[in-house]
């Protein structure tokens, strides 16, 4: 009986609807600027929880609701299993709940403002990382993202990752949650002082980065995106495709130096369907340059992978099979136990094979001119580790190939285009997503925007990308995932300082 009365509590449902806001700041909304105060509603809620556990209840619906908003696209696929998604991702914001009342409720304390100051934004940082791991679905809508069209702020991306955009934007919110509940004037001074340094964190990075970027291009490399929209069967989406890059010659401009196709642009098995891939390696010829393909289809086993299929003059060059695969919709988690959801959805009736990890490609270009580029696919694009993989291992360009066919018409594929440009500033190397249907979207070094190609749109998306002689290694790319090391060491220590308050509080109360 409890437990239904669980859902006849207003301020619960308040919660639910204030985790959703923060989405807002993400594609297609865009209101990127929202992403500095718009947990305050949420943090509001939860401080005046009467109780901590209520407060750790009010934190779950409020992930709850912040990941039904993210997700809400994957609604065709999964159905009502999205619900089941939602409310277990949302469980682990029960720490933010539990951590806001605790350090927030009242009047806050100048030493509990600094301690939220350094909590919030740790259990918050520790939530996304943990969910970023593939086996537990993976890290879309990480809240640094959405600060993906702000060079400046991406420069926190390049020294700690997108962990530690997201870890300045929860201690804004909280700084400014803090100036407004204090007790003491010195309480609402080190809040305004927590949000003014969370805010001006991102131009102190790139300030002092200027001059690592700041070295003459070498060289360029001309990519062309070859976007075709929907087209129904592989003959043809293989022809549309031909057909656009064919146009290429008779453009009048010079040639590109990599032509990339998005996404399952190949429905056929290259080693095993001769005739197409002798097609290919024809079409390399006639436009003077490789392609960048991606193949989709059931081997002669039965097996199916997605695989980055290099061609060039004589054949394939280099292959990458996908490895961080959809779950639900390339793979069901633990199938025995959850098979069920193909049945009531359009989740994945059978689990693709997945590749071996990340590694880079390498082609000779028109002029003779090597590029190394790392390529991964899809949903791979969201993983920080990966790209960083890549990049140890020398390349030049990160290309992301990608479909989205599935979630047209939805925020989906801005999103998924914008996590291009937090992986370039994380790398310090360019990056580009070639999209089948759109976003296609391209960014220098720094994240800054080059180029963009809407779903709405179809053709050619050309970009030249400017090359260092030397290019320049993050402290990201250096030392990883340093952030949320430091977030578990804060919330270790803060769960040890509150066990260690409630048992001193413990003895002293009276028999």
């Amino acid at each position: 009986m409890g437990f239904w009365r669980g859902f006849a509590q207003p301020a619960r449902y308040a919660a639910l609807l204030a985790g959703g806001l923060p989405v807002l700041a993400f594609p297609a909304p865009n209101l990127e600027f929202v992403a500095w105060f718009v947990l305050v509603p949420g943090l509001v809620m939860l401080r005046a929880a009467p109780t901590g556990r209520e407060a750790a209840i009010r934190g779950w619906w409020f992930g709850a609701g912040y990941l039904l908003a993210a997700l809400y696209w994957l609604t065709p696929n999964l159905g009502p299993a999205l619900l089941l998604v939602v409310i277990v991702l949302g469980a682990p914001w029960t720490g933010v709940g539990y951590a806001a009342w605790r350090l927030l409720r009242g009047r806050p304390s100048t030493g509990q403002a600094l301690a939220a100051l350094l909590v919030l934004p740790s259990t918050w940082v520790l939530i996304d990382w943990i969910r970023s791991w593939h086996g537990i679905g993976g890290p879309w809508a990480v809240f640094g993202a959405s600060q993906w069209q702000h060079p400046v702020v991406l420069a926190l991306a390049a020294a700690g990752g997108i962990w530690l955009i997201s870890y300045a934007l929860v201690a804004a919110n909280t700084g400014i949650m803090i100036a407004l509940t204090a007790t003491r004037w010195l309480g609402r001074a080190l809040g305004l002082a927590g949000a003014a340094l969370a805010i001006a964190a991102g131009p102190a990075a790139f300030a002092l980065t200027a001059g690592e970027y700041s070295a003459p291009a070498t060289q360029h490399v001309t990519l062309d995106l070859v976007q075709p929209g929907l087209e129904y069967g592989p003959t043809a989406r293989l022809a549309a495709e031909t057909r656009l890059t064919l146009g290429l010659r008779g453009s009048g401009v010079r040639g590109p130096t990599l032509i990339v196709w998005g996404e399952s642009s190949v429905g056929y098995d290259l080693y095993a369907d001769h005739a197409v891939l002798r097609r290919l390696t024809r079409l390399s010829r006639r436009v003077g340059t490789r392609l960048l393909v991606s193949q989709d289809a059931y081997g002669p086993a039965g097996a199916k992978s997605k695989v980055a299929v290099l061609i060039g003059p004589r054949g394939i060059e280099g292959t990458y099979v996908k490895t961080r695969l959809v779950p639900f919709g390339e793979y069901i988690p633990f199938r025995p136990l959850l098979g069920w959801l193909s049945q009531i959805s359009r989740a994945a009736p059978a689990n693709m094979i997945a590749g071996n990890g990340a590694h880079v490609l390498h082609a000779v270009l028109p002029g003779g001119q090597g590029l190394t580029f790392g390529v991964l696919i899809c949903f791979e694009s969201s993983f920080p580790d990966m790209s960083a993989v890549d990049t140890n291992h020398g390349a030049q360009v990160l290309i992301y190939q990608t479909s989205d066919s599935t979630f047209q018409g939805s925020w989906a594929l801005a999103q998924h285009a914008s996590l291009a440009a937090i992986r370039a500033a994380e790398s310090g190397r360019p990056a580009v997503q070639a999209a089948l249907t759109g976003d296609s979207a391209a960014f220098d070094s720094r994240g800054r925007l080059l180029a963009w190609q809407g779903s709405a749109q179809r053709g050619v998306l050309r970009v030249t990308l400017p090359l260092l002689a030397k290019p320049v290694r993050t402290p990201f790319s250096r030392f990883g995932d340093y952030v949320p090391w430091f977030a578990i060491a804060v919330v270790v220590v803060s769960i040890l300082g509150a066990t260690d308050t409630l048992g001193r509080a413990r003895r002293l109360i009276p028999h």
